[in-house]
């Protein structure tokens, strides 16, 4: 008998995803309950949709059922409800975005350092030579040097910048040229563009508060493509005004979206992007691709690829 899997993803997806060799049976998903699926599905493939944020803190009693493995689409599990890890095995999509991730970063960092914009001629009046800034022999920071940092890190390398890290496990990022500074502190003192990419746990939430913002780089330009609550919204907006930050890059807020009239919409040291770094749209081959190499591996009887820890939340 096939593995029965219940899918929060496209249709299109789905129907490639049932090609699999191992003839898998796919089923609809309830999308205000999607959890109710642990009743017949084998496996549960899910998306952060609204209805995860909205459920129930209790963990219902349908939890787990017969599910043996839960499977996010997402790199990131921080959405759902914590009762989602007691499935006997989740995994997560982790790196199937990473590449446009970072260029989403490298894409932020050139558009400060040369706002080509601003500098824009559209009269004789605006032929004014005007300073651009620089990439190439800058310092590029990066707390966080899994899948998205080490891919900013390779680009930033290529571009002449100098790239430092800092990483949890205080590790070697597997890529020549990055140099691991000792703590989050040190990097935000030495980097003209720090990049925040790790994930949201209970030891990230406000990483980035009043007394590490205090510490940056003057000048510097803060990217988040990580989670909203990383960083303390207030504190970040205090280091923008009265310094030391120059300028901010968010793909993250918290919450999301933020509410009207925000006055991080506006604020003209801020650029503000409805959370699109991943370009999720186009990469759904890259997922297709690695939920089809993680089931021919649960099939075997092996472990498929970047299984959460439930007491790491990632």
């Amino acid at each position: 008998m096939s593995l029965i899997i219940a899918s929060q993803l496209e249709a299109d997806f789905n129907r490639s995803l049932g090609l699999h060799p191992s003839a898998p049976t796919l089923i609809d998903v309830a999308e205000d309950e999607p959890w109710t699926a642990a009743s017949e599905a084998d496996i549960l493939l899910v998306r952060p949709s609204l209805a995860w944020r909205q459920s129930l803190h209790a963990r219902p009693n349908i939890w787990p059922g017969r599910l043996k493995w839960v499977y996010s689409a997402s790199a990131g599990v921080d959405f759902y409800p914590d009762w989602l890890l007691d499935a006997p095995l989740v995994t997560c999509g982790r790196g199937v975005a990473s590449e446009e991730i970072a260029d989403y970063v490298i894409a932020a960092i050139y558009a400060h350092a040369k706002n080509l914009e601003a500098v824009t001629a559209r009269s004789r009046a605006q032929w004014v030579h005007a300073p651009l800034g620089r990439v190439s022999g800058t310092t590029i920071g990066i707390v966080g040097l899994g899948a998205i940092g080490v891919a900013v890190a390779r680009r930033g390398l290529a571009l002449g910048a100098q790239v430092i890290g800092v990483r949890r496990s205080g590790t070697q990022s597997g890529l020549n040229g990055v140099e691991l500074v000792r703590d989050v502190e040190t990097l935000v003192a030495r980097a003209d563009h720090i990049v925040i990419a790790v994930p949201a746990t209970p030891e990230t939430r406000h990483l980035f508060d009043e007394a590490l913002l205090a510490k940056v780089k003057p000048g510097a330009h803060l990217i988040n493509v990580a989670r909203g609550t990383v960083i303390d919204q207030p504190a970040l907006v205090d280091a923008l005004d009265n310094g030391p930050l120059g300028f901010a890059t968010l793909d993250v807020t918290e919450p999301e979206p933020l509410p009207e009239g925000h006055l991080l919409y506006t604020h003209r040291q801020v650029r503000l992007t409805p959370h699109i770094s991943s370009n999720y749209t186009l990469v759904r081959h890259r997922l297709l691709e690695k939920v089809q190499d993680d089931l021919t591996r649960f099939v075997r009887g092996e472990k498929p690829s970047d299984i959460v820890d439930p007491s790491r939340g990632y």
